[in-house]
């Protein structure tokens, strides 16, 4: 091979080398930072770029995406003066490039750290019974402070989660016997309140028993004296009936002769019954005088029909 050919060749890997070290493709939500010799230069989008050899350096790249950060487990003395560890998760994203490279060396590890203290200060302000009630307002005051101070860096937090809240293993111990305490609690309340629920319940079922039996007795009674009312009244009424049709009998045509007879047949038989009941018998004076007697309950009978005349007026 010529040495002309070989200077060409040469010379063409050196081009390509050199163009293959100085383009660059930006993948899609990231950003690179260019500096020219050592100074910020610009900052590069997604897409294909073109960097002068030997002059155009890629100093920092960022991704545009949320990050999540581990904030590491931290003893914290709360307000009555227990240890508890506790860690958490930061989520933050990268709003402006050039101030995340340039602003602070480590902007990860100065988030975490300012996490770190900002939950110590907010830990010691409250008492160890209210720091797993007041995880919200912890982490909206972490999001505030780190936020607050992280504006300088480019950076936006977006929230702060707590993972752990864990006191030693005699408080631990404690609380768990405080929990079961206040479960027992609870449970004999409930049970008192059931008891005296089923109680009331119980004695208003007998009050509505009673005063439902005591209605159906009422109503039984004056069942029962309708019923009789009912009933003397058609006795009354059968009987008032039967005395008229005797009546209406005795005034026809030999209907007094018929009464005279019955009378002395129920004189004679009551008589006869008076005999065989008693040993010792009482014979009325006029016991031959049959007809005397039954003229006499006969002319009781004719004055109870004999129409009454009315009074004359007195002058």
């Amino acid at each position: 091979m010529e040495p002309g050919t070989l200077v060409i060749l040469a010379l063409a890997v050196f081009v390509f080398i050199v163009l293959t070290q100085t383009s660059r493709i930006v993948p899609q939500k990231t950003v690179y930072i260019v500096e020219r010799l050592g100074k910020y230069h610009a900052t590069l989008d997604a897409g294909f770029h073109i960097l002068i050899p030997f002059m155009d350096r890629i100093a920092y790249r960022h991704s545009m995406k949320e990050m999540v950060i581990d904030v590491p487990p931290q003893s914290c003395i709360t307000k009555d003066n227990i240890a508890v560890e506790v860690d958490g998760i930061l989520y933050l994203q990268i709003t402006d490039p050039v101030k995340a490279s340039y602003g602070v060396s480590e902007y990860r590890f100065a988030s975490t750290q300012l996490a770190q203290t900002t939950m110590r200060s907010e830990i010691g302000r409250i008492e160890l019974d209210k720091t797993f009630e007041e995880r919200d307002k912890i982490n909206q005051e972490i999001v505030m402070a780190v936020d607050k101070a992280s504006l300088p860096w480019g950076l936006k937090v977006t929230r702060h989660e707590i993972k752990n809240i864990l006191p030693p293993a005699s408080i631990k111990d404690a609380m768990e016997k405080q929990m079961r305490a206040e479960r027992e609690k609870r449970a004999l309340i409930a049970e008192s309140e059931g008891d005296k629920q089923a109680k009331i319940n119980r004695a208003e079922g007998d009050k509505a028993e009673a005063i439902a039996k005591s209605e159906g007795e009422k109503m039984k009674r004056i069942n029962e004296a309708e019923g009789k009312g009912q009933e003397i009244e058609r006795v009354a009424m059968a009987t008032a009936k039967g005395i008229r049709e005797i009546a209406n009998a005795i005034n026809e045509k030999g209907g007094s002769d018929a009464v005279n007879l019955r009378i002395a047949e129920q004189y004679l038989g009551e008589f006869g019954k008076l005999a065989q009941k008693n040993n010792a018998m009482i014979i009325p004076s006029n016991l031959s005088d049959v007809a005397g007697v039954v003229a006499s309950v006969s002319k009781i009978f004719t004055n109870m029909n004999r129409p009454v005349e009315p009074e004359p007026l007195k002058k």
